[in-house]
Formats: structure tokens, C-alpha cells, sequence
């Protein structure tokens, strides 16, 4: 952001009162108690101060610990598309730096039982976006058919099966 408008933030304390805007919660806080008790502290004026202050105190020490953390406690909804989904899982994913069988297994793994039952039946991708490729269509199959069931699949007047892993396969 500082790079993009050098001339607004060409002052450290410009950098310093910009990002104090976007604090929360007790760094926040911690801000206006240094505002009001410690008005000369270069932490209020100094962006590298500024910075280190509050990253030491309130910042996420391991990223990487953190990401799969969240990579593990994340859920697919079971009303929720697939393409919605993937952004929120790769935004932690990629922090992890792991690789295709890695990612292959969490994503998998995060994904609800109407999935897993096709993805059974599948063969197995080669690549990572592959597997995504194949989860995409399989959860707008899904939509499809749970629209058809909903709609009593009136335009075809074919009786829809119970488990539609095995017509969701097929194109």
C-alpha cells in the first residue's frame, strides 16, 4: 500500500497513523494508551517501531503452524459449492507450502460425504487442479440432480436414483 501511494505515505508517522487505523481489540488498545501516556514513544511515529511493536506482541509468531491449524479445522458445509469452498481452503493451503499428496489428502478430507461417495468411484487425478477439476464437476452434478429431485426431474420424467454417486459419473 505505502509503495502504491508514495507521496501520501512519504512520512513514517503517515505509515503509522494508517495502519493504527485498521486495529482491533486490545492492540488497539495498547495504540491509544501509548497516544495518551507515552506520546513521545517512536512507535507512534516510526514505521520499523511501529511494526515491530505490535508484530512482537500481536502478531501470528508461526504462519505456517497457523495455516494448518486452520487447514485442519476446516469443513466444507454441506450446502455450501465447492467453488466457494476452495478459496477459503487454498488461502490457508498455500501459506503450507505442502505438496499435490499433501494438499490431495487435506482436501479430501475437508470435503462432505456426498462428495467422498463419487470421488470413490473416480479415478484418481494426476495434478492438484485435476482433483479440483473433478470435485467442481462433481458438486454441479450434485446441484443438478438435488434441483432435478427438488423439482420432482419434470423435464425428463425419469425417476432420479437414491444415491446419485453412479449418475453423477456418468456425462
Amino acid at each position: 500500500m505505502f509503495q502504491a501511494k508514495p507521496l501520501t505515505f512519504q512520512l513514517e508517522s503517515s505509515r503509522v497513523a494508517f495502519a493504527a487505523l485498521y486495529l482491533q481489540g486490545i492492540a488497539f488498545d495498547h495504540y491509544t494508551a501509548l497516544l495518551r501516556f507515552d506520546p513521545n514513544s517512536p512507535v507512534l511515529s516510526n514505521w520499523q517501531a511501529f511494526a515491530q511493536e505490535f508484530s512482537s506482541k500481536f502478531g501470528v509468531f508461526d504462519t505456517v503452524a497457523e495455516a494448518e491449524e486452520n487447514l485442519y479445522n476446516l469443513q466444507m458445509r454441506n450446502d455450501e459449492q465447492f467453488t466457494t469452498f476452495i478459496v477459503r481452503f487454498e488461502k490457508e493451503a498455500y501459506e503450507t507450502s505442502w505438496n499435490y499428496n499433501a494438499l490431495w489428502f487435506a482436501l479430501r478430507r475437508t470435503l462432505p460425504q456426498r462428495i467422498k461417495d463419487v470421488l470413490c468411484l473416480a479415478p484418481k487425478q494426476p495434478s492438484y487442479d485435476g482433483y479440483k477439476a473433478l470435485i467442481t464437476q462433481i458438486d454441479q452434478r450434485n446441484s443438478n440432480w438435488q434441483s432435478g429431485a427438488a423439482a420432482g426431474n419434470r423435464t425428463t420424467g425419469a425417476a432420479l436414483p437414491p444415491n446419485p454417486a453412479a449418475w453423477l459419473l456418468m456425462g
